[in-house]
């Protein structure tokens, strides 16, 4: 961490002198006038997912527009998740709708007919238990063949209540328990659709917003790691300009103050807005502080035009800064 502290404060020594050096920033023209240089945010663009770059829509200097096709990676086994994924919730539906509206008519009505015969079975068994029963009290039968007769007759009346509970049965539908487990399998293969859908989306990258895009770092046919950019672009909102000030004008600054940015070539002069005001001093002489090392501090300043003029500047364009 202190090291790269280190590294930071080294980079921006670096930047104050090239500006105090280079750019003359050091050294202004008039008392509101400073010397700068236009600095772009990158935009890089990659999928999260790996693949061969099968399609590239940009090539280096397009003006893109938001959601404008920038590069696709090849998707067929993406696809093929996909399919199976939906599949897999066609069939999970379909049982439980299954288990919800319980058996079908046909079935039921084989149980119905099964019934039917029962009843009449048990009419017929009820039959000859009467007649068995005349039969015992005139003495034509004896007692052991009376028992089996009316124990015909309960079993034929026992198979007609089973078969009339099995009829209520099917018409219910699955138990509590059962459609609880299938809607939980409905949920979890709609689940597995929406994130094989989320792998075959991220095969196709599209531009996040407006801007120009500065260079293509895959050609097609190569194949692409995860994470690694394959188009750098830059939004006209990431463009800004970057100048550095002394310490008797830094206590002046704030963000929201309006100035002026001239380039050499540029049709007019560009508004623009500060928005960052360095909190420390970006070149700090080797010595105590004294009345001429102060004169040697500059503090960094940034400010962003319109997103309407910011195509006109390019990173790395020197400038002039006049604040208003």
């Amino acid at each position: 961490m202190k090291h790269s502290r280190s590294s930071a404060r080294v980079v921006r020594v670096v930047a104050a002198l090239i500006a105090c050096g280079v750019l003359g920033a050091c050294s202004h023209r008039a008392d509101n006038t400073w010397q700068g240089y236009v600095e772009g945010e990158f935009v890089y663009l990659g999928s999260s997912q790996s693949g061969k770059l099968t399609q590239l829509d940009v090539a280096r200097g397009d003006q893109l527009t938001a959601n404008t096709p920038v590069f696709a990676l090849e998707s067929v086994d993406e696809t093929a998740a996909l399919q199976q994924a939906q599949q897999q919730l066609a069939a999970a539906r379909a049982q439980l709708a299954d288990i919800q509206t319980g058996k079908r008519p046909p079935e039921i009505d084989v149980t119905k007919a099964q019934l039917a015969q029962a009843v009449a079975n048990a009419r017929k068994a009820a039959l000859q238990l009467t007649r068995d029963e005349a039969q015992y009290r005139a003495g034509g039968i004896p007692k052991g063949q009376l028992d089996d007769t009316r124990a015909a007759a309960d079993a034929a009346n026992a198979q007609v209540r089973e078969l009339t509970r099995e009829v209520q049965v099917a018409r219910l539908p699955g138990r509590s328990q059962q459609l609880l487990a299938q809607s939980a399998q409905v949920e979890a293969a709609q689940a597995a659709v929406a994130q094989a859908q989320w792998k075959l989306d991220q095969k196709r990258v599209n531009a996040p917003a407006r801007g120009r895009v500065y260079d293509t770092l895959y050609r097609v046919g190569e194949w692409v790691q995860a994470g690694n950019p394959v188009v750098q672009m830059l939004p006209p909102q990431n463009v800004k300009v970057r100048f550095f000030v002394p310490e008797t004008v830094v206590g002046s600054l704030a963000p929201g103050r309006a100035l002026t940015v001239h380039c050499d070539g540029c049709a007019s002069d560009i508004d623009a807005k500060i928005t960052y005001v360095s909190n420390s001093a970006e070149y700090t002489p080797p010595v105590i502080y004294s009345n001429e090392s102060r004169a040697k501090l500059v503090f960094m300043v940034e400010a962003h035009p319109s997103v309407d003029d910011a195509p006109r500047l390019h990173p790395g364009q020197p400038v002039s800064v006049t604040l208003r």
